[in-house]
């Protein structure tokens, strides 16, 4: 296994990021830090390391357990990679995920089967 591997080579190959360039841009903005302090895309990242990675509107916590430069399957990656994200940052995602059709611009369009569901359920209109 290697000793060493680019911190943007790591985020894409245990799939935080889709593609390398997107993880090599978040580190860029600062989107990416290792002990408190933001680090480019160069540096490497190394095993028992906390990487935090924020994606609006949550920031994700992520301790490495395993080093990979090769992009792997999603099932794989719980041996590379362990989430410590905080619970509080992970009730905002599902309070986001539940809140999301509500978000709809006005006039742009009928509500999806799920969102007709949902409000059905919401409002008890199915008795």
């Amino acid at each position: 296994m290697e000793n060493e591997v680019r911190i943007d080579k790591w985020l894409w190959a245990v799939r935080i990021y889709k593609t390398r360039s997107m993880a090599t841009e978040a580190c860029r903005k600062g989107h990416v830090s290792i002990a408190s302090q933001p680090v480019k895309p160069s540096r490497s990242v190394h095993v028992g390391e906390i990487v935090k990675v924020r994606k609006s509107p949550v920031t994700r916590t992520f301790r490495v357990l395993e080093l990979a430069e090769k992009r792997m399957a999603a099932s794989l990656t719980t041996n590379h990679i362990e989430d410590i994200t905080p619970p509080e940052e992970l009730e905002i995602v599902e309070m986001q995920r539940n809140m999301r059709w509500i978000i709809r611009d006005p006039g742009t369009g009928r509500p999806t089967k799920k969102e007709r569901r949902d409000l059905d359920d919401f409002f008890d209109l199915n008795d």
